[in-house]
């Protein structure tokens, strides 16, 4: 269960070897975070991740879970789940992808379109029904600004976003009542090994900064947090720019 300030005692990463879910663990386990699971496919990355967090003082085990592989997902998330209650579920794996080549190689838009959108709600539906099933908990899920309006720069990956963010609003409105909370996070551009050698874009952010965010969310049970919080007004204004002004803005 979560303390008096919010911070879960149980946390299961899905996308273990994510920046800014690693940078937000550190975060709760720093506070009273103990238990955590990271979630995802097997490799030594995953390893050091697991190894970095248990030097911090928590119970660390890891799970092999593949976005891609949905079929997987109900027996791989049940398994932490039979172990007990998880109080936070960090939906934070993704691909950035590349738009150029995704462009003239349609099966690399559509692994970006399933990795961001499908997995995502194939995992994040096991994971809803079992934090229900417990009574409590919470689910984050890692949107993007990109989701709030396609560019011609990164319009793939940015309507995957986009589904994957309609996704978790509704989510969060079918969960409400049951005792689970679902907040949506919308970072902008996060300086991270994902964006590295990209033109970086204004008002970027940190992973740290990402994770603090997180933490500021779940204890106020906000429902849509943004990264940083000026971005819910600039972006409010660039959703109603006309079209034909919209394509010439440098964006």
């Amino acid at each position: 269960m979560k303390d008096a300030f919010g911070t879960p005692q149980s946390l299961l990463v899905l996308g273990g070897t994510s920046e800014i879910a690693l940078a937000t663990a550190r975060r709760l386990v720093a506070r009273r975070t103990r238990t955590v699971w990271l979630a995802g496919r097997p490799s030594p990355a995953l390893d050091e991740a697991a190894v970095q967090l248990r030097s911090l003082g928590a119970e660390v085990r890891t799970v092999a879970f593949d976005a891609l592989d949905s079929a997987s997902h109900e027996e791989a998330l049940g398994k932490v789940f039979a172990e007990g209650d998880i109080d936070m579920v960090l939906l934070a794996f993704g691909i950035l992808g590349d738009q150029s080549r995704d462009e003239s190689e349609p099966l690399s838009a559509v692994r970006v379109a399933q990795t961001n959108y499908t997995g995502a709600v194939s995992a994040g539906l096991i994971c809803a029904k079992a934090l229900q099933g417990q009574g409590h908990g919470s689910l984050v899920v890692l949107s993007s600004v990109a989701g709030e309006r396609a560019r011609r720069a990164n319009f793939i990956y940015g309507s995957s976003k986009a589904g994957l963010d309609a996704f978790a609003q509704g989510l969060g409105d079918a969960m409400h009542g049951t005792g689970v909370h679902v907040m949506v996070v919308r970072p902008g551009f996060v300086r991270s090994k994902m964006t590295e050698g990209l033109e970086e874009a204004p008002l970027a952010t940190t992973p740290e900064a990402v994770a603090t965010a997180i933490e500021a969310g779940l204890r106020r049970r906000s429902e849509t947090v943004w990264v940083p919080g000026t971005l819910r007004v600039v972006m409010s204004a660039l959703r109603h720019v006309p079209r034909p002004l919209f394509r010439k803005l440098p964006v």
